[in-house]
């Protein structure tokens, strides 16, 4: 794991000088992921730079990794899996690699399959990859995008790097906010590649490969986790096993010492578990967050499953304080908001982990994968109550939109809040509505202009495979992972996710609908799998997943830090209405509304702007001076 960043020029050589203290100044704004060391080299018209963070090869990893005859330059952040089987692979076709580190495979690897390299590759990664002999610059993400990787390109020159932030530290580099960019933000509360929160900016997609060339810029997807169109079989939990055990050794094939986060919940519990018994001799340790407000705090169900499975514990508890200190130094270190208020919590527990470890497991994916959200069960409910007699779906929704707001985490009355207002639109319009940070209504009473919803052909495809293909693609890749990486690379640590290796993803495919979900049930094959690693109470605990009391702490000790936010006048530079924003705060302290998520969305991006506004002064000094 590291940073990576380059400055590439496609009209022809450059200063080399001038070229190397930018990407220098990129490297320093990307220590932060990468302590160990640092690098930079050139091919010119080419400097790329690379921080590392040694996770595999701890002696030979220095990039960047430059091929002596054809002069292909490569840097790489994340860690390759299946690197020694691309070894012997290589040797076999008479490529000697010389040093030891996992990407050192890399530039092989595009010798002797072109761009289509990235195909063989498995693991977490975001490759750039310059090829002077054809002037061609490759920038490639991994298949579910744990891994970031941006780019601009602007008057011939090309910059890319792992964070925004990096890239904003080139003060010659114009930027300018996207209002649409935001506000999609303000809805679903991420960026969908290619879209970042400046209109130069381009995010690389999640499996995608980009070739930049002289007057070209060609996106191409490599990997397509297509649910629908995957054959279905009966599941195996014997396959399985073999499957997801083998994800699992190879994630924890490292050089360091590592350990797990753990909620309690299936899917964080089962991959402790598993590595557990991969790895009998190693006794990792696990990190879990706490919370005061008994609702939110599952510290007690990871205890349990860690003194199960013969693990030590460490605990982190969350203050509201930590909130009002830490969300604008996150936005500044990384350049982007980002509204999952599950940030902070993580990055915290992400800095006490890494006072021990290098690297640490998580769970994510399991629900995108196997089926485990509510929505899911939403999703297939919706369609028989749409069959309900119109006055009497008009009678319940009156009946659940009466119930009072309530402060505890995913109350029954919340859920059926949500089903109702998104009960008459289509499959994929309800989802959306369900998932949204923000509400159409609500940016309206904002003064943003309405969007059209995207619509798909739900005739041909189940609507769980739909919604299931969108939370993959979407809410996992540009929400959750991006929330992962960001807060876990604060501290340079490296998180590892098994439910997201290639072979796992594929077999998930595989799953009948009624394995995923079933009347009530959620994940209903993985819990079956379960059982075999932990024990009942835990597997079948109702679902309860990382969530923060943001709606007390907004009525309470963080509502004038909020209202100091939502009067910044940056809102209003991109067509927000301030007042509105403070009518919401209203409502929500005087409990006529739950307004938590909506505001929290707004706060971060009042961070951003506040930011995003510094660093254009910044640029317009430099360029005067």
């Amino acid at each position: 794991m590291c940073g990576v960043c380059g400055y590439v020029s496609l009209s022809g050589p450059f200063s080399d000088a001038a070229a190397s203290q930018r990407v220098h100044a990129m490297i320093e704004a990307l220590a932060h992921r990468g302590p160990d060391e640092s690098g930079i080299s050139s091919v010119n018209p080419a400097v790329l730079g690379a921080t590392r963070l040694a996770i595999r090869g701890l002696e030979s990893g220095k990039q960047p990794i430059v091929d002596k005859d054809s002069g292909v330059m490569v840097v790489c952040n994340g860690e390759i899996d299946n690197h020694q089987e691309l070894r012997q692979w290589l040797v076999s076709r008479q490529r000697r690699i010389e040093l030891a580190t996992d990407v050192a495979v890399i530039p092989g690897l595009y010798l002797e399959l072109g761009e289509t390299f990235v195909e063989r590759l498995v693991g977490a990664f975001a490759v750039a990859l310059w090829d002077s002999r054809q002037q061609r610059l490759l920038l490639a993400r991994d298949r579910a995008g744990e891994r970031p990787l941006f780019f601009t390109v602007q008057d011939g020159l090309v910059r890319f790097a792992t964070e925004i932030a990096a890239l904003a530290s080139d003060k010659t580099l114009t930027l300018r906010p996207d209002c649409d960019a935001l506000q999609s933000y303000l809805q679903y509360g991420c960026f969908v590649a290619p879209a970042t929160p400046f209109h130069q900016i381009q995010k690389v997609a999640p499996a995608e490969i980009v070739s930049i060339e002289p007057g070209r810029i060609l996106r191409r997807r490599y990997w397509n986790w297509n649910i629908a169109k995957t054959p279905k079989q009966k599941p195996s939990l014997e396959e399985f096993d073999d499957v997801f055990r083998e994800a699992v050794r190879r994630q924890t094939d490292v050089d360091v010492p590592y350990g797990a986060f753990l909620s309690g919940g299936v899917d964080s519990s089962l991959v402790a578990a598993v590595a557990r018994s991969v790895r009998p001799d190693f006794r990792f340790a696990t990190y879990t967050l706490r919370f005061s407000e008994e609702s939110y705090d599952e510290g007690v169900f990871a205890e349990q499953v860690a003194q199960t499975l013969g693990l030590q514990s460490t605990t982190v508890w969350v203050r509201p304080e930590s909130f009002s200190s830490g969300i604008a130094e996150l936005v500044e270190l990384v350049g982007e908001p980002l509204a999952d208020p599950a940030w902070i919590p993580t990055a915290l527990l992400a800095r006490r982990a890494a006072q021990d470890v290098k690297v640490a497991l998580v769970g994510e994916g399991g629900d995108e994968l196997f089926g485990g959200y509510p929505t899911y069960i939403g999703a297939l409910a919706a369609q028989y109550y749409a069959r309900l007699p119109r006055p009497l779906r008009a009678t319940i929704k009156a009946g659940v939109e009466a119930w009072p707001v309530s402060d505890k985490k995913v109350t029954t009355s919340y859920v059926l809040k949500r089903f109702v207002q998104g009960a008459a639109m289509d499959g994929v319009a309800r989802h959306l509505l369900w998932t949204s940070n923000l509400s159409p209504a609500l940016l309206e009473r904002l003064g943003l202009p309405r969007r059209a919803e995207p619509r798909r052909q739900l005739d041909v495809e189940p609507i769980l495979d739909v919604v299931q293909q969108h939370d993959l693609e979407t809410t996992l890749a540009e929400g959750l992972l991006t929330k992962a990486d960001r807060a876990s690379m604060r501290s340079a640590l490296e998180l590892r996710t098994p439910f997201l290796d290639k072979a796992v993803m594929e077999y998930a495919a595989t799953l009948p609908a009624e394995e995923r979900v079933r009347r009530l049930t959620t994940k209903v094959f993985l819990k079956r799998y379960a059982l075999r690693y932990l024990p009942p109470g835990i597997v079948h605990r109702r679902k309860r997943g990382l969530s923060v009391p943001l709606a007390s702490w907004l009525r309470g000790p963080l509502a004038d830090w909020a209202e100091s936010r939502l009067r910044s006048n940056q809102l209003a530079s991109v067509g927000i209405s301030s007042p509105a924003c403070l009518e919401l705060l209203k409502e929500h302290r005087q409990r006529r509304a739950d307004h938590a998520r909506a505001l929290w969305t707004l706060i971060v991006l009042s961070e951003w702007l506040t930011w995003a506004s510094k660093q254009a002064t910044d640029g317009q000094a430099e360029s005067s001076a």
